[in-house]
């Protein structure tokens, strides 16, 4: 059984495309042919405002977490034989601080519901009993309702392959700005990376593969929403920096 065909499932995912539709609708006097696209990107941001609050929590954390790097390395030379107590301690730590090891994946938790929804949007003929009018939407002559892997196996490649190619190559490119400007640097100066934290530290390519293979609307929403997070975060990062907060009051004096 589809898990979009479940009724409460079927209201949500026909809000989401009635609502993408009146978006594209409303901008099409001045998008023009690009109006479904307008109203994804519109949509993305539209989110993300929405999830600013879960943005400004995870910077805090992210401070959090460096401030408490020395005292966790502490830990894991005191108690490196007792993992049990271990474990123990850390978690008794982050409660004292009010925070949790896991902090930093609520963004995402939060955004794969509307990624599903995007994505599903776009791959379903029908949607709560209706005919799906967005599949047939085009961009620059590439279909909104067709991956990159799903265009490069049919006869009509172009000239739609080079919308899909600038797309993925642009959410490379976010994703290596991402990678180099968002890094925090660990207190200290740090040590130098183990050659398995280098080889995570490419995990965030795999969105690129990722969007390689969902619909052009969904690799959209996902270009938007991970150019946004570049922004937002360094932005966060440079307003909620505490060295800033110190700072301040001996620049004014």
């Amino acid at each position: 059984m589809d898990f979009f065909s479940w009724p409460p499932i079927a209201a949500v995912l026909d809000a989401a495309y009635g609502f993408v539709t009146a978006l594209s609708t409303a901008v099409e006097p001045v998008a023009g042919t690009a109006a479904t696209l307008v109203a994804i990107v519109v949509l993305t941001v539209l989110v993300r405002l929405i999830l600013i609050p879960v943005g400004i929590s995870q910077v805090r954390a992210e401070y959090t977490r460096r401030r408490l790097a020395p005292a966790l390395a502490e830990l894991q030379r005191t108690h490196r034989a007792n993992r049990e107590l271990l474990a123990r301690k850390t978690m008794e730590l982050y409660q004292a601080e009010r925070t949790s090891p896991f902090a930093g994946i609520l963004p995402l938790l939060a955004q794969l519901p509307v990624i599903s929804l995007v994505y599903a949007v776009f791959t379903h003929a029908t949607i709560a009993g209706h005919a799906n009018t967005l599949l047939g939407e085009h961009v620059f002559g590439a279909p909104l309702g067709t991956s990159f892997v799903g265009l490069a196996g049919s006869a009509s490649v172009w000239p739609g392959f080079w919308v899909y190619a600038v797309v993925l190559i642009l959410i490379a490119a976010v994703t290596t700005v991402s990678r180099r400007v968002l890094a925090l640097p660990q207190p200290g100066g740090g040590a130098a990376p183990t050659g398995a934290v280098r080889a995570l530290s490419f995990l965030p390519y795999v969105t690129v593969v990722f969007a390689a293979f969902v619909p052009l609307a969904a690799a959209v929403y996902i270009l938007t929403s991970t150019a946004w997070t570049v922004v937002e975060r360094a932005t966060l990062r440079h307003l909620l920096d505490p060295e800033r907060g110190r700072a301040e009051p001996s620049t004014s004096q």
